[in-house]
């Protein structure tokens, strides 16, 4: 897909296909995280992904929605509080490459981080900041709505 397309067919999925994220997809995906720019290139973050078959009810210990232990891989991104900003920026890069890859996504950031810090066996002076759900779609893109750019820039001044 152009980049145009990636950004137009992102949408956050809350349905998915049992079918399994294929190894080649996963790691494109990860790759992209990896790749992702970072304040002075420091790259303060892990990322741990968890399959999530046969661990439906620790997922949903940690966000109890249905869809959310449904998707077949999960990833947490982790780090130390003062890298929050370059979580960001590393989970966009991993959610685009998974919509290019044909995957659905949805980023999580209300969740409970002390069910996850323990499912996930996560050290304390590390921080859970955003989880992102991984798979095929099992929903479809629906119309967005979104304000008119003019609503949303202003120039040289407020």
């Amino acid at each position: 897909m152009e980049f145009s397309e990636v950004i137009q067919h992102r949408y956050s999925v809350r349905a998915y296909k049992p079918d399994s994220v294929e190894e080649e997809k996963l790691q494109q995906v990860l790759e992209a995280a990896r790749i992702a720019p970072t304040g002075a290139n420091r790259q303060a973050f892990q990322l741990v992904v968890i399959h999530t078959r046969g661990r439906e009810k620790e997922m949903l210990r940690i966000y109890g929605r249905d869809w959310f232990a449904q998707a077949p891989i999960v990833i947490a991104a982790c780090a130390a509080p003062d890298y929050k900003l370059n979580v960001g920026i590393v989970m966009d890069h991993l959610i685009l490459a998974a919509t290019d890859q044909g995957l659905g996504t949805c980023w999580i950031g209300a969740f409970d981080r002390d069910a996850a810090r323990e499912v996930l066996g996560i050290p304390d002076e590390v921080e859970p900041i955003i989880l992102a759900t991984l798979g095929y779609a099992a929903d479809e893109l629906r119309p967005k709505q979104r304000k008119a750019l003019s609503e949303l820039v202003r120039y040289e001044h407020w």
